[in-house]
């Protein structure tokens, strides 16, 4: 837990751009290098079903490139065996599971580990034995946290999406999700998981996740690819970097 926490950039909403007008730019892998570049420690990129973003040539880009500089590509999929199957054949430093349906805007929750497990915990020990490091993404609830370690993840990476919201809501269920959050972290790391977290994180939300302590790392995509239109990506990411770091002092203090 004394590690430094780190930050993975996801990319699809580069490509969300690019795909409303059919053009080939902006490219997400001319992203992805550029978020390496500023300090990213790994590349998130999510190829739905509906290939709404991410394409399969991206993710054959985005192999070659993270694998040449040495950081990790987290490729996150459902849980069909088209994704397996791609999954398989690239490789990936990582797999984080995640559900997915059609009508969605984005990733409006986590996976029912509990009710789909024998899917997915055949699916993990393919991935798994694939040398692919497995995730699921999950709601911050200790049922799906005990559900992931015993369908075989190494990793859970938990929701905040329903935090940040309230937060920027000014709900006063925001302290509780907080808490959760904290509590499923607690849980994770009690039975040996990784846990990283994720959803909605922005400038204001940042700092009160990052200071709790299991945490390894943060996924964040659409508020950095949004900040980079006024400030640049580079500085997005840098800023939030350092906002990470200083929740992490503050708590050491």
């Amino acid at each position: 837990m004394g590690q430094k926490l780190r930050i993975g950039v996801n990319i699809d909403h580069v490509a969300t751009v690019r795909n409303a007008r059919g053009e080939g730019y902006p490219d997400p892998v001319r992203a992805a290098e550029m978020a390496l570049a500023a300090g990213a420690d790994g590349i998130t990129a999510h190829l739905r079903e509906d290939r709404r973003h991410i394409s399969e040539s991206d993710i054959d880009s985005l192999v070659l490139i993270t694998k040449r500089r040495g950081r990790p590509l987290n490729f996150e999929m459902a849980v069909t065996r088209e994704m397996e199957a791609i999954a398989l054949s690239h490789l990936p430093h990582a797999a984080c599971l995640v559900p997915e349906r059609r009508e969605e805007v984005t990733t409006e929750g986590g996976l029912d580990i509990i009710r789909g497990h024998t899917a997915i915990t055949a699916v993990i020990a393919r991935l798994a034995g694939a040398g692919i490091r497995v995730s699921c993404f999950i709601d911050a609830d200790l049922a799906q946290v005990a559900a992931a370690h015993s369908a075989g993840a190494q990793v859970v990476e938990l929701h905040t999406g329903a935090y940040c919201q309230a937060v920027r809501e000014r709900s006063p269920d925001a302290e509780r999700l907080l808490e959760n959050l904290k509590a499923a972290a607690r849980e994770a790391h009690r039975l040996g998981l990784e846990i990283h977290a994720g959803h909605g994180i922005d400038y204001e939300t940042v700092k009160p996740v990052a200071a709790i302590p299991e945490l390894m790392e943060l996924n964040i995509g659409h508020f950095l690819i949004g900040e980079a239109i006024f400030i640049g990506l580079g500085p997005a990411i840098q800023r939030m970097r350092w906002l990470m770091d200083e929740a992490r002092a503050t708590r050491a203090a």
